[in-house]
């Protein structure tokens, strides 16, 4: 599982100029390696539109940050007779001793901008409960 201080990989494609022009960055001593410099300007990035991620946040009622679900939890879901709306922008995790049995009884849908871990039974019979953002 990935906790907060941790990270996630991610590809991305950029053009040869564009990729020079960092290399360049990084040998000038500006930023100790490429992902240094991509790191700091998609932090910059998310500083500049910091105010439109808190009013969307609020307006879609997402959590912020990491959720993590556990067997018990969804258990006791179960046994009250309700389901769960699974809306997080960060990491939203379904602990791996859930059952995919389990979690169609109790996760009405997920809608994760970020990463959703969970076993792979899991993630396939949620399937279709899995919302694109």
């Amino acid at each position: 599982m990935v906790g907060p201080g941790e990270t996630e990989k991610i590809t991305i494609n950029l053009g040869p100029v564009d990729l020079g022009q960092i290399d360049l960055l990084v040998q000038e001593g500006f930023y100790s390696n490429r992902t240094d410099f991509i790191r700091t300007a998609i932090r910059n990035q998310l500083a500049q539109h910091a105010e439109a991620v808190r009013s969307s946040v609020a307006r879609k009622t997402l959590a912020l940050g990491v959720q993590h679900y556990t067997r018990q939890d969804l258990e006791a879901l179960r046994a009250a007779g309700h389901t769960l709306q699974i809306n997080v922008l960060g990491l939203a995790s379904i602990a791996e001793d859930v059952s995919p049995e389990l979690a169609l009884a109790t996760i009405a849908s997920i809608t994760v901008l970020g990463a959703l871990h969970a076993s792979s039974p899991v993630k396939a019979a949620l399937r279709e409960r899995i919302l694109s953002p």
